[in-house]
């Protein structure tokens, strides 16, 4: 398989993940709280970065080049932590599918505006009317997964 290929799966694996994610959540804020399941799931999640990063990498790679980093470089984890408080929030209100849709949502229309300026050192990318029509129709579709 090509490396593309490799990556596109790799993809959907992680929509999978998400929608996973989202469910366990839920369940896991309305027992303990929302802001504790963010920690709980951040703990757990450095647990398992370290370990698939020393087994991998037989120690901690490159991870000491982040003091040199400019720092708009770890809005990754910033990003994260809202999105799993996000998911942990709105998943057991308004449900998995509504929560994933609109999750993708906005994710696609902010990832088209990234690329269309060129924010954060990616290749710019025009907006042209195929793309900003799946956006649309991806809106309306997220919308509609509102109503039960």
């Amino acid at each position: 398989m090509s490396p593309s290929g490799l990556a596109a799966v790799f993809a959907l694996c992680t929509g999978f993940a998400g929608a996973v994610q989202v469910a366990v959540q839920g369940r896991l804020g309305g027992r303990v709280g929302g802001i504790e399941a963010v920690v709980i799931n951040a703990a757990v999640m450095l647990v398992v970065a370290a370990a698939v990063l020393l087994v991998l990498r037989r120690g901690v790679g490159e991870s000491g080049q982040v003091a040199g980093a400019p720092r708009w470089q770890l809005l990754g984890g910033v990003m994260g932590s809202f999105i799993v408080l996000g998911v942990t929030v709105a998943g057991p209100r308004i449900g998995i599918v509504a929560t994933t849709s609109l999750l993708i949502a906005g994710q696609l229309s902010f990832a088209t505006t990234i690329d269309h300026f060129g924010w954060f050192g990616v290749e710019r990318a025009a907006l042209a009317w195929p793309r900003l029509l799946g956006i649309v129709l991806l809106g309306i579709g997220a919308a509609l997964t509102l109503k039960r």
